[in-house]
């Protein structure tokens, strides 16, 4: 990432956190609710062993400008950093982003951590300025599929990776699946949709990515939806 655009980015985190706390992204996540819902959880949105693995396979190096897509309370950010390479931590909620905020200080890796209010949709950030992009348990939020994929072809570098993760909560197997999956259905607050991978790979072949997997996977021994690509170079 250059200069002017990490300046960029981080003078829109600001702007942001203090001036623009308006409600974007999937309605299930906003008001009231959705901060109750997501902080009875806040242990695992901390830390997860889903977004660590994730972080691993997709291997950000030294140097690189990385992306978190729906970036949470900073489960995948926090470990992509400790690689030393720049992150963009994409989240719309504000109170997350404020979570994630007052972790990035108290933190070494600070000044390698750009928080930014966006969506899948809409990330602001510049074209071909990202290497390496990732979303865990995310994709089942976006308010549009077709166009999260083209946003993530915009701003992928010539080269770059994707690797899209939603756990697989009806598949018995999930060691979650009493708590969620069990429940599934509409009623349910942790209601989430089913991914088709066919249909995010044919998405991803159609924005002039090469799809490298599409389809169903264990990560961190957990059954899931898995997606990866990359961009032409």
């Amino acid at each position: 990432m250059s200069d002017d655009h990490a300046d960029h980015n981080h003078h829109h985190n600001h702007e942001h956190h203090d001036h623009h706390e308006h409600a974007h992204g999937h309605d299930h996540d906003q008001g009231l609710a959705g901060m109750l819902r997501y902080l009875r959880h806040a242990p695992e949105m901390w830390s997860s062993e889903v977004n660590t693995a994730v972080v691993h396979r997709l291997a950000p190096t030294a140097g690189e400008t990385v992306m978190d897509i729906g970036a949470g309370m900073g489960a995948g950010t926090m470990v992509a950093a400790k690689t030393n390479c720049t992150v963009v931590a994409i989240e719309p909620t504000p109170y997350m982003r404020r979570i994630l905020g007052l972790r990035r200080l108290i933190t070494r890796t600070k000044d390698q951590v750009y928080i930014v209010d966006g969506t899948a949709e809409s990330t602001t950030v510049a074209d071909g300025s990202i290497d390496a992009a990732w979303a865990v348990n995310t994709m089942h939020h976006w308010t549009s599929l077709n166009d999260g994929i083209r946003e993530l072809a915009r701003v992928l570098a010539p080269g770059g990776r994707i690797l899209l993760v939603d756990e697989s909560f009806d598949d018995p197997e999930h060691p979650d699946y009493e708590r969620f999956g069990a429940k599934f259905g509409d009623e349910h607050e942790h209601h989430f949709h089913t991914v088709d991978p066919d249909a995010v790979g044919a998405a991803l072949s159609d924005a002039g990515l090469t799809v490298t997997f599409a389809g169903h996977d264990r990560v961190a021994g957990r059954p899931s939806v898995v997606l990866e690509a990359v961009a032409p170079r």
